[in-house]
């Protein structure tokens, strides 16, 4: 039992320092018929593996689910993942990642686990430039070097259950409370973001809150955004709230995670004041008690928009009282 505590602890003390840990597996020949291509998924999001078990699919239900199935006295949804990425299992589906996601548990059906490989954040790269499907939000390099064509693509779960499952499509931005959120006029909230869908749903999400957004693809991008907004105010002589009332990210991004953006902003004296929320499919103790260790001054789980505005506001509240 300790062994195993310690490999927890172990585990989740990786993203202190810019390190994840990507569950390999494949899904069988792509559609040109080339050899099973190699995908990845956070183990952060991976509750277990299990053998497939008997499916029971409902009335009307479409491909990619393949039904409900009852693991360990909980019924939870399977969804074909091979089908998802348009590939051909040589040996079927075998096996099931059973991942807890913000605030839904779902299994995806693969053919087969590779191996479980520890990685920096900056081996990962965004994908959206170079890939055409939506499903893959980005390609992590299995090699130190950056040299290797030892490639995996990695998942964007969040396109994936906002285009198959309805209770995540119902999250997306609707009604939100008005409030009163204490940000200087001409300030902007800079917002980091790897997935396109959560982007998407983030930007309309502040927009109906009445904050002005600045948003980028990776925590990289942010934290350059962010140094160069401060040189501007520093040459102009004013207090970097005038510029960026809030900092709002993601943990997994590829380049930079979310963890590490928040301790850049917050061991820099000009910028330490930033209120920072981080925002987050990975939900749990560990994350959270890392949210406290890096400074961030917020953390609530994807996606729901009154929770966000709540903790955005009392963000903003507190950095106004510390500056009073």
């Amino acid at each position: 039992m300790d062994n195993f505590q310690k490999d927890i602890d172990e585990r989740a003390n990786l993203a202190l320092s810019n390190k994840f840990e990507l569950l390999l597996f494949r899904l069988g020949s792509s559609p040109d018929g080339e050899k099973a291509e190699l995908f990845g998924i956070n183990v952060f999001k991976l509750r277990e593996i299990v053998p497939m078990p008997t499916i029971t699919k409902a009335a009307g239900m479409q491909s990619p689910l393949l039904g409900m199935a009852n693991i360990r006295e909980q019924i939870i949804p399977v969804i074909d993942l091979a089908a998802v990425a348009g590939c051909t299992p040589s040996t079927g589906l075998n096996l099931l990642l059973v991942t807890e996601y913000a605030r839904s548990t779902q299994a995806f059906a693969v053919e087969s686990v590779d191996n479980i490989v520890r990685l920096d954040w900056n081996q990962v790269h965004t994908a959206e430039s170079g890939i055409s499907s939506r499903n893959i939000t980005s390609i992590a390099c299995l090699e130190s070097d950056g040299q290797s064509n030892n490639l995996a693509m990695v998942l964007d779960v969040e396109q994936i259950l906002y285009d198959i499952m309805p209770s995540v499509r119902d999250a997306a931005p609707q009604e939100v409370a008005r409030r009163a959120f204490k940000i200087k006029p001409g300030a902007s909230v800079i917002v980091a973001e790897d997935s396109k869908v959560a982007r998407t749903m983030l930007e309309q999400g502040l927009k109906t809150m009445g904050l002005p957004v600045i948003m980028h693809n990776t925590g990289l991008e942010a934290w350059e955004k962010i140094k160069r907004i401060a040189h501007e105010a520093q040459a102009a002589g004013q207090p970097i709230s005038e510029r960026i009332g809030l900092v709002l990210t993601d943990l997994e991004m590829p380049e930079m995670d979310g963890f590490t953006l928040t301790r850049n902003i917050k061991r820099e004296e000009y910028l330490k004041k930033i209120p920072v929320v981080i925002h987050s499919s990975l939900s749990g103790s560990a994350n959270e008690e890392h949210v406290r260790k890096v400074g961030a001054d917020g953390y609530v789980a994807k996606f729901e928009i009154n929770e966000l505005a709540a903790a955005i506001q009392a963000a903003l509240d507190k950095a106004a009282a510390t500056m009073a």
